[in-house]
C-alpha cells in the first residue's frame, strides 16, 4: 500500500496572492484619503488660512457696501446689520448615494441682512426714491455695488398705491404687497395699509459660534428691530443673497 501523498505546496503562488491582497488594501487606503469627510482640524486650518480670510473680507466688504447704498441714496436709515458666516467641511464619499457635499474639503458662505428705519406716512416716496436709485444703474454697465430695482409698470403702480393714488397693484382683494426682489436681493417692509399688520422680523439669535469656522455679528450690538420701529415708525429689511465666497474641492490645493 502506498503512503498518502503530502499536499503540494506552492509558496510562490501563496506569496503572490498575499502581495496582491496587500496591494489592493493599500490602493483602497489611498483612495479613501480623497473620499473621507473633512476633519475638524483640517476645517479650522482651511477656514483660517490666508485665501479664505482674503475672500471673506472682500465678500463682506462688498455686501456691506450694497447695504450702504440704500442708506446713502434713499430716505432709508440704516439701523442694524447682521452677518452670518459659516464654513462647512465635506462629507464622506457615499458611492451608492453621492451628494454635492462629498466633493468639497471646505465650502464657506456669508449672508448679510440689513434693517432700515422709515417714515410710515411716506412709504410711497421712499419706494420711489429706491426705484430712482435703481434707474441710475444702466443695464449695460451697472456697478457691482448698486440698487437693482428700477421703475417699471408694476413698481410705478406700487408707488401710486402707497401714495393713495391707485389700487393694489397685485389685484383687488390681494394682500398688501410688501416686497420687491431680484436674484441678488430682496427688499421687504412692514405693512402700512392693512388692518392686520405684518411686521418685519427680528434677526435670529446667533447660537454657538466657533471662529473662524462660524461667525455671527449683530451691529450695533444689542440693537433690535422693535427699537427701529419705535424710533422711525416703519422698518424695511434688505436680504442679500448668500454668497459662497470660498471653496476647495477634494484633491485640490487650498491656494
Amino acid at each position: 500500500m502506498r503512503p498518502p501523498r503530502s499536499p503540494v505546496r506552492r509558496p510562490s503562488v501563496r506569496r503572490a496572492a498575499i502581495a496582491a491582497a496587500l496591494l489592493l488594501l493599500l490602493s483602497s487606503s489611498a483612495c479613501s484619503s480623497q473620499d473621507r469627510a473633512t476633519s475638524p482640524g483640517e476645517l479650522r486650518g482651511l477656514a483660517s488660512g490666508a485665501p479664505a480670510k482674503k475672500a471673506r473680507e472682500e465678500t463682506e466688504s462688498h455686501l456691506r457696501a450694497v447695504a450702504g447704498e440704500y442708506d446713502r441714496r434713499t430716505p432709508l436709515t440704516l439701523g442694524l446689520v447682521a452677518v452670518d458666516d459659516r464654513c462647512a467641511g465635506g462629507s464622506e464619499k457615499e458611492w451608492l448615494s453621492p451628494s454635492e457635499d462629498d466633493r468639497y474639503r471646505i465650502r464657506c458662505t456669508l449672508r448679510l441682512t440689513a434693517w432700515f428705519g422709515a417714515d410710515p406716512d411716506r412709504i410711497g416716496d421712499t419706494l420711489d426714491a429706491v426705484f430712482t436709485a435703481g434707474d441710475r444703474a444702466s443695464p449695460a454697465g451697472a456697478p457691482a455695488v448698486s440698487v437693482p430695482f428700477g421703475h417699471d409698470d408694476y413698481r410705478g403702480r406700487l408707488v401710486d398705491y402707497y401714495r393713495g393714488r391707485g389700487p393694489n397693484p397685485t389685484g383687488p382683494g390681494a394682500p398688501e404687497p410688501t416686497q420687491v426682489s431680484d436674484p441678488s436681493q430682496t427688499l421687504s417692509w412692514d405693512t402700512a395699509r392693512s388692518t392686520a399688520r405684518t411686521l418685519v422680523e427680528e434677526p435670529q439669535e446667533c447660537g454657538d459660534v466657533i471662529p473662524p469656522v462660524s461667525r455671527c455679528l449683530r451691529e450695533p450690538e444689542g440693537a433690535r428691530v422693535a427699537g427701529l420701529r419705535n424710533r422711525y415708525g416703519t422698518v424695511f429689511r434688505l436680504d442679500l443673497t448668500p454668497s459662497a465666497y470660498y471653496e476647495v474641492l477634494k484633491g485640490q490645493g487650498a491656494g
